[in-house]
């Protein structure tokens, strides 16, 4: 009976014929037909900040507003992805990058089928979220940098990970033993230190107003 563990060589060898024996199919229905029949401007929300910053409330409310205004949308949110595309996936710096990718992918196909996509995910790295900005349009992503001090993130903790991480009990959290890099091509700041979450929802929408993402 032969083996069906799959050794080193061979899980290079798959890899390379998937990367290798695949031809772009032309699709008839394009993005900009999808978003006509939406009558919207599709684009990527991109949300980035510190655990217990407020990324995935504002989000919330952020498509709660986009939705009373008639807007296709859909949220991804980082620990929801958890449960099921990206359940393969640590917190290691590499494994962090996969579900950066990952998701930036998926953002992508969301926006392509002409819905306003709306992505919480702690994202330390500027590198991925570069690669991520890459994917879209200049007219496609706004970059969403929700700041908060790491001394009020742990005042808030809720769900108790900046406890435990300061315990040990997580290795690579973010902001105690992983570094997270502040944007610095950010569109928009949302300052939860002075803001409340609800302020913080209006001025990310009005932001897409004055700038012609939304009417």
């Amino acid at each position: 009976m032969k083996s069906s563990v799959v050794t080193p060589i061979k899980k290079k060898r798959q890899v390379e014929r998937r990367a290798t024996n695949v031809v772009w199919h032309e699709l008839l229905v394009d993005k900009a037909t999808r978003s006509q029949i939406k009558e919207q401007h599709p684009c990527l929300l991109w949300f980035t900040g510190l655990s217990g910053a407020g990324k995935s409330t504002i989000a919330n409310i952020v498509e709660k507003k986009l939705n009373a205004k008639g807007k296709h949308t859909y949220l991804l949110d980082g620990d929801n992805v958890r449960y099921g595309l990206n359940k393969d996936l640590g917190f290691t710096d590499e494994e962090r990058i996969e579900n950066i990718r990952r998701v930036g992918e998926v953002a992508k196909l969301f926006v392509d089928a002409g819905i306003i996509t709306i992505a919480s995910f702690i994202s330390p790295f500027r590198s991925d979220r570069r690669l991520v900005r890459n994917l879209f349009e200049e007219d496609e992503f706004i970059e969403v940098f929700v700041s908060a001090p790491l001394e009020l993130c742990e005042q808030r903790d809720p769900k108790g990970l900046y406890k435990k991480a300061r315990a040990g009990e997580i290795p690579h959290f973010t902001g105690i033993d992983s570094p997270y890099e502040t944007p610095e091509r950010e569109h928009i700041i949302l300052s939860t230190d002075t803001l409340t979450a609800e302020q913080c929802a209006d001025q990310l929408i009005n932001y897409m107003v004055d700038n012609g993402f939304i009417d």
